[in-house]
């Protein structure tokens, strides 16, 4: 599930949420993700943390803090020998409040980045 969680380049294939992913995933890289919620609009992360087979934080937003998103993507193992993923988006910063309200409901599209993932995951 690691190798296909970090291949950001093929994101495309299996989440039909996703139009563009450019960069290498690499602790301190920045990536930048285009999706189709938002056709052209390039969202770049910065890759913050990077814990083989464990662990992967991105991070974005705007300048001088005034608002931050962190998503964190965690794998654990599973008693039965698979794996558990997890996957969290936390947002911070003065203009929250305002922000806030302009944010979609994610669940849906988490919920479809997941089973993309556990598909291709099972058929690589």
């Amino acid at each position: 599930m690691w190798q296909v969680l970090t291949d950001g380049a093929r994101y495309p294939k299996w989440d039909s949420g996703i139009e563009r992913f450019e960069g290498q995933i690499a602790r301190g890289a920045t990536v930048r993700l285009y999706v189709r919620v938002n056709p052209g609009r390039a969202f770049p992360l910065k890759v913050t943390e990077l814990t083989s087979n464990r662990r992967m934080v991105f991070s974005g937003g705007m300048p001088l803090g005034l608002f931050r998103g962190v998503r964190t993507y965690t794998l654990e193992p599973d008693a039965a020998g698979g794996t558990n993923f997890h996957m969290r988006e936390e947002y911070t910063g003065p203009l929250l409040g305002m922000i806030w309200k302009s944010i979609p409901d994610l669940g849906p599209s988490f919920q479809q980045f997941a089973d993309g993932l556990k598909s291709e995951a099972e058929n690589s």
